[in-house]
Formats: structure tokens, C-alpha cells, sequence
């Protein structure tokens, strides 16, 4: 079952990529005492995740800030390497910060994981937008099929 309004984001360990290399990082760190905007990809580097997807958060960035956002957060199921190198490469800055969910234990722990192995890329996130506040989510949206409007940041920044 999949994680719903007013449920607590699960407590589980990611990788954020530093100067010093990758870094572990909870979920509980990123979520507590502030108000999150967190958004999913099926991965780095893919058409519309690079395309559309995040550079909308970037674009949207001190929009959504604007509005009492402490954090944007994006996760894949990809390592902090490609991670690093995909914020690298979208210049993403200090706008949004980039999480690596390699073993795919957070989209599971959501229940929001994807089986893309049919694709020959293995279990990935579904593509979603949730707004936390202190942990507990507050608005989410996951999107059906290859639909992109749920979880852009248009409709984030409309929500909040």
C-alpha cells in the first residue's frame, strides 16, 4: 500500500552526494522541523525527468520557497554518483537537493516503487510530488501511466 496524506514519511537512510564523495543521509534528517517539497523520478538523465521535471522545481524554485518551502528534495533510484553528475549538468545549485535511493528502499518504503524491468532497468520510483510538513504528508500526487501533471511544479506551487 502506498503512503497517503497524513501518514509520516518512513525512516530510511539515502545518499547525497558531496565534495568529500557520497554521504549518507535519513530521511528523518531531511524531513524534520521543516516543510519539504519532495518529487520522484523514474531516473536521471531520462527524457522527461531531465527534459521537464526538474528543471521545473529549478525554474520554480524561490516560487515555492516564496511560499514557506524550506527544502525541494529530488530522489531516483540512482546512485549519488549519477546523482552528482545529474545536478551537475541541470546546474541545479543549492535550488534542489538531490537524493540517491540506489537499492530503490525508500520508493518501496512508500510503496511507490515501479518495476521497470521489462524496460531493462530494474525497480524504480513511480513519478510523484508530495508536500511534507515535520515528517507528515501533507499533499501528494502520483502520476498514471506516462501523465505528467500531478507531480510538476506548477501543480506544487499551486497547492501550496
Amino acid at each position: 500500500m502506498s503512503i497517503k496524506v497524513g501518514d509520516k514519511i518512513p525512516s530510511v537512510t539515502l545518499a547525497q552526494m558531496t565534495a568529500e564523495g557520497p554521504k549518507p543521509i535519513s530521511s528523518d534528517e531531511v524531513f524534520a522541523g521543516k516543510k519539504v517539497v519532495l518529487f520522484g523520478v523514474p531516473g536521471a538523465f531520462t527524457p522527461l525527468c531531465s527534459g521537464q521535471h526538474l528543471p521545473g522545481f529549478v525554474q520554480l524554485a524561490d516560487q515555492i520557497k516564496a511560499k514557506g518551502v524550506d527544502q525541494i528534495v529530488c530522489v531516483s533510484v540512482n546512485d549519488a554518483f549519477v546523482m552528482g553528475a545529474w545536478a551537475k549538468d541541470q546546474q541545479v545549485g543549492d535550488k534542489v537537493l538531490l537524493l540517491a535511493d540506489g537499492n530503490a528502499d525508500f520508493a518501496k518504503a512508500l510503496g511507490l516503487e515501479l518495476d521497470a524491468t521489462g524496460m531493462g532497468i530494474g525497480i524504480r520510483s513511480q513519478r510523484y510530488a508530495l508536500v511534507a510538513d515535520n515528517g507528515v504528508v501533507t499533499h501528494l500526487g502520483v502520476e498514471e501511466g506516462r501523465n505528467f501533471e500531478a507531480s510538476k511544479a506548477e501543480t506544487i506551487l499551486a497547492t501550496l
